[in-house]
């Protein structure tokens, strides 16, 4: 009897490593997904980081009039978009200018995958300070974090932050083949809302999609085009042509949010918008970043560390919460997501694409390199397990 009650318990430890998965053991506790949310996204074993820095790839910068090894220090905080048969994700990469985060130069290369886990690179980046009218908002510091998606003319509209080391901005560029880019300007810069908005602090911004077949284009909400954006709280921004935004504003005409940091949370210290949302039946899903206040935030985990949440808005009011996730969904778990310029520990989602029938997500790994997790709508698993 005592075999049998072994073979038996043996059996249920297996069932259960099968559904929660290896890392799920590992780590920690059970991460059940809700009925509203994406996921979870399985790390493909051995597979990442799919992007690394190369300390080989040499350019010449216009800016500073010298050759430059662009992407030697990081290539972190990707975006990703689906063109022809292949993925491709515009990744950030920084030069050894500076000693600290946000000192270096950063710019933006290009990697194309025709299964979304091995990557062939540009050797130049595609996207970068220059002396094309933007260098006032884009230098020293470069172009930093895009979002990228498909309008439905098949052009590329992204979104990225432009540092000059005094005040990030958030501009807006679009291309047709993802290599040659048309610069915008801020989003701001033409408010009548809110003028003062396009001098002041703002980034990351995720516009909204929606999948038609197999193809993810942006979409309009109420008529217009809508946009998340924000990192200490999110906002949101209308426009009718993709390039000049006009902020949400409260009756007071202040900048409204409609999700903030929440004491005691993973997301307690920030609430960074991530790749392009999604216009689904349920409502419209933005995943976004989270990040744990060193003494304000969930005891779970690491002070200051970067993980990602959901969160579900009103399809007829974009403005309106549904739902939300108390837990992250995807957290520091390998060493890859936990040694960096960035030891807190990172995974800081900005691309995520709908290829062959399942979700690819990219994200930063400790501001030092790319990762992607995939999640089979076939095949749900888990959210990464907590601590």
């Amino acid at each position: 009897m005592k075999h049998i009650n072994l073979v038996v318990r043996n059996a249920c430890v297996i069932a259960s490593l099968l559904a929660l998965g290896s890392c799920a053991v590992r780590h920690g506790k059970v991460n059940t997904r809700p009925e509203w949310a994406m996921g979870g996204f399985v790390r493909p074993a051995g597979i990442n980081p799919v992007i690394e820095p190369d300390s080989t790839t040499l350019f010449y910068d216009p800016m500073s009039k010298k050759m430059v090894l662009w992407e030697d220090n990081d290539t972190f905080n990707p975006a990703a978009v689906v063109k022809g048969d292949s993925i491709y994700v515009l990744y950030r990469a920084e030069d050894k200018t500076g000693k600290k985060i946000g000192h270096r130069t950063s710019r933006l290369g290009l990697a194309a995958s025709a299964d979304g886990q091995h990557f062939e690179r540009l050797k130049t980046p595609v996207f970068y300070p220059g002396e094309d009218g933007q260098q006032e908002n884009e230098w020293p510091g470069g172009t930093e974090d895009p979002r990228v998606a498909e309008a439905e003319d098949g052009s590329y509209v992204m979104f990225y932050t432009q540092w000059n080391r005094k005040v990030p901005r958030l501009g807006v560029a679009i291309s047709r083949d993802l290599k040659t880019w048309t610069k915008y300007g801020p989003i701001f810069g033409k408010s009548k809302v809110l003028p003062s908005l396009v001098d002041k602090s703002h980034k990351s911004a995720s516009i909204v999609t929606k999948l038609i077949g197999d193809k993810q284009v942006i979409t309009k909400v109420n008529g217009k085009y809508w946009l998340y954006w924000g990192e200490h709280g999110v906002y949101g921004a209308t426009s009718d042509n993709l390039i000049d935004w006009e902020p949400v504003v409260d009756e007071n005409g202040e900048l409204r949010a409609f999700i903030s940091p929440r004491e005691g949370y993973f997301d307690s210290s920030l609430t960074e918008c991530g790749p392009p949302a999604l216009l689904t039946d349920k409502g419209i899903l933005l995943l976004y970043n989270g990040k744990n206040h060193p003494e304000k935030g969930d005891k779970r985990f690491n002070k200051g560390t970067y993980s990602a949440g959901q969160v579900l808005f009103d399809s007829q009011d974009p403005t309106r919460v549904l739902e939300r996730m108390d837990v992250p969904f995807l957290r520091p778990m390998e060493d890859f997501e936990k040694s960096g310029q960035y030891v807190d520990g990172t995974v800081f989602i900005e691309g995520m694409v709908y290829f062959r029938g399942k979700w690819l997500l990219y994200y930063g790994c400790a501001d030092s390199k790319v990762g992607v997790a995939i999640f089979d709508p076939k095949k749900p698993a888990n959210f990464d397990p907590l601590p």
